[in-house]
C-alpha cells in the first residue's frame, strides 16, 4: 500500500533539514495517515486516509 491518501492523493514531499552551521541535507515530509474503515460506494474498506480529510469530513466512518 503506497503512502498516499486515498482521498486527496497526498504524497511524501522533499525539503532539506539545515543546522544551525548551514549543513543541509535531503529528507521527507510524510502525510499523517491512519488506517481507517470507511464506507465506499456501499461496501466497506480499510483505506489508508490522512487525517485531514478524517477532520474535514470528506470520508464516512464504518461502525
Amino acid at each position: 500500500m503506497p503512502m498516499q491518501c486515498h482521498v486527496c492523493a497526498k504524497t511524501p514531499i522533499f525539503g532539506h533539514t539545515v543546522s544551525h552551521a548551514h549543513n543541509v541535507r535531503s529528507r521527507k515530509f510524510y502525510p499523517n495517515l491512519q488506517s481507517v474503515r470507511i464506507i465506499e460506494k456501499g461496501a466497506v474498506k480499510r483505506v489508508r486516509v490522512c487525517t485531514r480529510c478524517l477532520r474535514s469530513g470528506k470520508v464516512q466512518k464504518a461502525i
